[in-house]
């Protein structure tokens, strides 16, 4: 505990280009960049195949497939094999091969989540509203979406939190992030520096579920209290 509290007092470990807010805006940047890539190619989709009730087992299954395959093995099947480790502006050495193995990881819950919610909307509020001339579209945004937003953002605070956290994987590959600071820790034998590195990842981890979920209560139509 006195390697730890020593390592987070040092000075050095806060400035410079390996320092800790340097590293936390380059997990930040990975962590977001992925999410949006994640979120935009599952949520369109999601949402679509849950208002039509079609293709939902096959696009979940499709989905949950990643998460049968171990992250470190994707992660260095592409930076190795199919997308190269050559660096990516400020996502760093591998960066392309490290975003796409992060995307693909926050696909399951979003995609999951988002069509379990809308597949779970009340049939009679739909109906109600085709029967009121509402087109589809409009069905989907004003009646479905606004219904299954809690599941949808439950599968997004999912993402989040596992995406925050897998995001550490970058640095076996030379990647930026706090990963960085656990690996050197590794490799210099310095068990306090690997504690300290894990330490700032959780604790931002618990930040971003407790954000999360307060996110999810605020967007619920139905607030707890009343049901």
């Amino acid at each position: 505990m006195t390697g730890v509290i020593h390592w987070f007092t040092d000075p050095a470990h806060w400035r410079g280009a390996a320092g800790v807010p340097t590293l936390l805006l380059q997990h930040s940047l990975l962590t977001v960049s992925a999410l949006l890539l994640a979120a935009i190619i599952g949520l369109p989709l999601a949402l679509w195949m849950g208002h039509r009730h079609r293709g939902g087992d096959l696009i979940v299954n499709v989905a949950n497939v990643g998460r049968a395959v171990p992250v470190i093995a994707l992660l260095s099947l592409l930076a190795l094999g199919f997308v190269g480790s050559a660096d990516l502006g400020p996502f760093g050495r591998a960066g392309l091969a490290t975003l796409v193995t992060l995307a693909l990881f926050a696909l399951p819950p979003i995609v999951t989540s988002t069509y379990v919610g809308m597949t779970g909307v009340d049939p009679e509020v739909v109906e109600a509203a085709r029967g009121m001339g509402m087109s589809e579209m409009r069905v989907l945004r004003t009646v479905e979406l606004p219904l299954a937003l809690p599941l949808v953002v439950s599968g997004l605070r999912l993402a989040v939190v596992l995406v925050w956290a897998t995001a550490t994987i970058a640095a076996i590959v030379a990647g930026p992030g706090l990963g960085r600071i656990i690996t050197h820790g590794y490799d210099s034998d310095s068990p306090s520096e690997v504690i300290s590195g894990s330490i700032i990842v959780a604790v931002i981890a618990l930040v971003l579920e407790l954000a999360m979920v307060l996110l999810q209560r605020a967007v619920d139509p139905i607030p707890a209290r009343s049901r």
